[in-house]
């Protein structure tokens, strides 16, 4: 299954990489394709290729959106949307404003009646996009390993066969997979991210995730 992945920041290096160890052709899409960290990670990884988003775009049987939330609708502007009209995109962004955070809170730029995720699909309505990869940090992306077990990934989208996609790529990568339903599910899997990250910011703790626990019977 070729991937191409539109952001080329951690998240997007985390997950490029993740995709390599499973097998899978990657282009790492990229604003720079010269830029050094680029490079880098690619003289890291010399199975995958770099390019523009566009590059990244028409390459990819399986894309991700793995840019600053408020770059998204530009990134795949920039890619081409064309290039997203029925392949399954994983949607990693969330909508977080420039703002500083108030006492460990993130600002969004959406409400709760709307979310990135909602958005990116009224953007590119043949796109396919299933959110995924939002709540938590990159260095858990791939094979996270926690001593309470395997965590959970929370995952919304109006396709379920590109939701049955994600959820196979999500346990093969270490999760345990939820699915909320309709791509409205977005606005509270998006905030998800705003909790996350409030240990980090008070007590500059990172290393967690969340896990659905589930009465028996």
């Amino acid at each position: 299954m070729k991937v191409g992945i539109i952001g080329s920041g951690e998240v997007g290096q985390t997950l490029a990489a993740g995709f390599l160890a499973e097998g899978h052709p990657v282009l790492l899409g990229t604003r720079q394709p010269n830029r050094e960290t680029v490079v880098k990670w690619q003289q890291a990884n010399p199975k995958a290729q770099t390019g523009l988003f566009s590059a990244a775009a028409q390459f990819g049987e399986v894309l991700v959106l793995a840019v600053a939330g408020s770059a998204a609708e530009e990134a795949v502007k920039l890619a081409g949307p064309g290039n997203f009209s029925g392949k399954v995109v994983i949607d990693a962004t969330n909508p977080t404003s420039d703002q500083p955070p108030t006492a460990g809170v993130l600002h969004f730029y959406t409400s709760l009646e709307d979310s990135q995720l909602e958005r990116l699909q009224r953007l590119v309505p043949a796109a396919r996009f299933v959110k995924a990869f939002n709540s938590v940090g990159s260095a858990f992306m791939y094979k996270p390993a926690f001593p309470g077990g395997t965590p959970t990934m929370f995952i919304c989208g109006n396709d379920p066969n590109a939701k049955d996609t994600v959820t196979n790529i999500l346990t093969v990568f270490g999760w345990e997979v939820e699915d909320m339903g309709q791509a409205e599910a977005a606005r509270a899997i998006e905030p998800l991210c705003i909790l996350w990250c409030i240990p980090g910011f008070l007590r500059n703790q990172w290393s967690h995730a969340f896990k659905l626990l589930k009465a028996q019977g």
